[in-house]
């Protein structure tokens, strides 16, 4: 939609306006709010975090197979240990220690992916089965040679964590719209200047577009085509006795599943590509919960490496859609052609554990010119129409 450049009288105007109230949009409000971005307005189509960060499995994990990732999720996770301090608020990780089990024929790349790591600074080594199986009573271990081990990994929670962030962005100034929900982009030429809301447009020096599975329609209205595709994602809860299930969070290619323990001691999450549906997915008319027997494959293929599982009662299940990029990384930074757009989007499902430095990179490019801390320029919107994906040389054949 295009709008003169000056706004319309009586609309509400903005230096920054973020779109969407999930882990990524929050963290960049929090992050503006702080270096001084001038008038910051976060929109969000219902409330903070009722979207899919609130179906987040919310995996805290270094282990990536590109350098990149790595970095910003070491930078995240020095935010996630100075919660507090950062936020005012209480600590929002369980450090339950995490751990990464790959096909055997993989265990070079494993072992090649833990030194790239550890140069950049994660805290993380190669441990043999006997070690796993003694940190991780309950595991299947004999089919292993050895695991990657993060004594500091664990899991939060989407909606604790952009809720956090949020509230400090709005106690530092920053303006939130709940049950706003944004029509289209408005542009003046080529420069986007605003967004169109049910209640009128809102005009922004910069916008920065972190809706998510939302995305591509949005861009689509100011004529930008970006290859962001929708997936479905399921998660199945099961209940055991307290103690008798697992105490780390766990990626494990043999079974292609995660699991992780739940809060409550005697539930444990799991999902994994058994539990991901076809591409093209209505994140707004996709069923909130799996069929029993979508539920009961995930439980059982996760058993294959948590026997403790195979006994255990399904008690819930929770659906979610991804928002997918062709080489599952996601898309940050300025569209090139398009003045005034940032974009936050097609994080693959990887997003919770890279949020804080995420919205701490976007926040300094606005501000600065340039990410400070993180190299965002790997992950630019532009870069398949460059014919650059980023493709990790120490890549794993289900990475």
């Amino acid at each position: 939609m295009t709008a003169p450049a000056a706004a319309a009288a009586g609309a509400a105007t903005s230096d920054v306006l973020v779109v969407g109230a999930g882990v990524i949009g929050a963290a960049t409000a929090f992050h503006l709010s702080t270096l001084g971005a001038g008038s910051v307005t976060v929109l969000d189509r219902a409330t903070v975090a009722s979207g899919m960060s609130s179906r987040s499995s919310a995996l805290v994990r270094m282990h990536y197979t590109f350098s990149g990732e790595v970095d910003l999720a070491v930078r995240s996770d020095a935010m996630f240990d100075a919660w507090t301090e950062l936020t005012g608020r209480p600590a929002c990780v369980r450090r339950t220690g995490f751990v990464r089990i790959v096909l055997p024929s993989e265990v070079d790349l494993l072992r090649a992916n833990v030194a790239m790591q550890r140069e950049r600074g994660a805290n993380a080594e190669i441990i043999d089965a006997a070690e796993l199986a003694r940190l991780a009573p309950g595991l299947r271990t004999d089919d292993i040679e050895c695991a990657a081990w993060e004594p500091h990994g664990g899991y939060g929670d989407g909606p604790i964590v952009a809720g956090d962030m949020l509230a400090a962005a709005r106690e530092r100034g920053a303006r939130y719209r709940p049950n706003t929900p944004v029509a289209a982009l408005i542009t003046d030429g080529d420069r986007v200047t605003g967004v169109l809301t049910a209640a009128g447009p809102v005009y922004a020096g910069t916008v920065v577009l972190a809706a998510g599975v939302w995305s591509r329609p949005l861009l689509a209205s100011a004529g930008i085509d970006l290859p962001i595709e929708t997936e479905l994602h399921h998660v199945a809860f099961a209940r055991h006795p307290a103690g008798a299930g697992i105490g780390v969070a766990c990626i494990d290619s043999t079974t292609r599943t995660y699991f992780r323990p739940e809060a409550a001691g005697n539930l444990t999450l799991s999902g994994g590509e058994v539990g991901e549906g076809p591409r093209g997915a209505d994140p707004d008319g996709t069923p909130l919960t799996p069929s029993d027997d979508l539920l009961a494959e995930i439980v059982e293929s996760a058993a294959r490496r948590l026997p403790v599982l195979a006994e255990s009662g399904i008690t819930r299940g929770i659906t979610g859609v991804l928002d997918m990029t062709p080489d599952a990384r996601p898309l940050l930074g300025e569209v090139p052609g398009h003045p005034g757009l940032i974009v936050a989007a097609g994080f693959s499902g990887t997003g919770f554990k890279i949020s804080p430095a995420v919205g701490e990179a976007l926040a300094e490019l606005i501000t600065s010119g340039a990410a400070a801390h993180v190299d965002l320029r790997p992950f630019r919107p532009s870069r398949f129409a460059e014919g650059a994906p980023i493709g990790p040389v120490l890549a794993y054949s289900d990475d």
